[in-house]
This record gives C-alpha cells, sequence and structure tokens, in this order.
C-alpha cells in the first residue's frame, strides 16, 4: 500500500473518531479542517455551513486562512456560481480561483495567494447542508484518491452536523418536558 493511501486511510479513521466522541459541532468541525489541510498537504481548509435561509454560507471552521480573506464579505449561494454547483451535490474543481468567473472573490484569491480548489457538498438526506474547501498555493490537480477522500470527509462532516442538530433538538425537547412536568408537580 503506497503512504499517500495509508495517510488517508488513517486520517479518515481520525475525522470519524473525531465525529464519534463529540455533538459538539464547531469542536469537530475545526478537528476535521485541521486533519483535512494536513493530510491533503493545503494550504487552507474550510467547512462552510448553509444558513437556514439558504442564501448565505458560514463559516463553520477554518484552517490556514487570514482573518482578512475570512471577512472578505458573504459568500451569497446566487453570486457564487461554484457553490451553487456544489449545494446541488457535484464536487467542483477550480484550477485557478484567482481567474475562473466561478469563483466570487477572485481579487482576494490573488491577495491570500490562492490558486486551486477542490469543493465538496456537505449531503444530509439528499440535501447539501454545507461544503468542504481545500485551497493551494500553486495550480494542483487532486487525484482521485484525494477527491474520494474528500467526498468521505464531507459525508463525516455532515453527520456531525446533523448528529449536533438533533442532539440540540432532543435536549430542547427534554427541557421542555421536565419543566411542564415541574409545572405540574406544583399544581
Amino acid at each position: 500500500m503506497s503512504e499517500t493511501k495509508k495517510d488517508f486511510f488513517t486520517a479518515l479513521y481520525q475525522v470519524a473518531k473525531v465525529v464519534n466522541a463529540s455533538l459538539a459541532a464547531e469542536r469537530v468541525l475545526e478537528e476535521i479542517a485541521a486533519c483535512v489541510a494536513d493530510t491533503m498537504a493545503v494550504k487552507a481548509c474550510s467547512l462552510r455551513i448553509l444558513e437556514s435561509r439558504g442564501k448565505k454560507l458560514l463559516m463553520g471552521a477554518q484552517v490556514g486562512l487570514s482573518d482578512g480573506y475570512i471577512r472578505k464579505g458573504p459568500v451569497l449561494v446566487q453570486k457564487s456560481r461554484l457553490d451553487k454547483k456544489a449545494l446541488k451535490g457535484e464536487t467542483i474543481y477550480l484550477k485557478n480561483a484567482q481567474t475562473d468567473d466561478d469563483f466570487q472573490y477572485k481579487d482576494k484569491a490573488r491577495a491570500e495567494g490562492i490558486k486551486s480548489l477542490l469543493v465538496v457538498p456537505l449531503v444530509v438526506e439528499k440535501k447539501a447542508v454545507g461544503v468542504l474547501r481545500v485551497y493551494t498555493e500553486k495550480i494542483r490537480k487532486f487525484s482521485a484518491d484525494e477527491i474520494k477522500f474528500m467526498e468521505a470527509v464531507a459525508n463525516l462532516s455532515a453527520i456531525a452536523l446533523e448528529n449536533a442538530r438533533l442532539h440540540q433538538a432532543l435536549r430542547r425537547d427534554y427541557d421542555l418536558m421536565v419543566a411542564h412536568k415541574y409545572r405540574l408537580d406544583d399544581n
């Protein structure tokens, strides 16, 4: 087995352990972003989550991006052809974000030193809930194994988000039930 495949397997195992160990979505996503950036030897990695109205992608976690780049402005689904495609379930490769018309902030990519991107949707029950992105400093073509790794991590990330959402809903229902019970007991 090649060293690269072994690293992908080990990294995927680490991501699965993180997802299984915590219901704190922010912490899980931060660890996933760090693991992906390290494993794929890229400049940066981000996980963006689709806000409830479906109009913006909000930063869920990132590693390797400057504060200036993160605050560049909103990632609007209608203006970002890249993210619009990804949110329809496509894995998207951009050879050069600095010149590609599908990238919303080409000038910011140039200032940040970003060239190639790989964007993979986070899908829960056939519905995209966000995107996983990796960014490189040089033009880079991603291998089939790298794409499969990213797609697997994106699926695990979506599971982590869904687990956190379900946990919050159960917690809220439990708290309401307990509050209702105490009101009944007081009567």
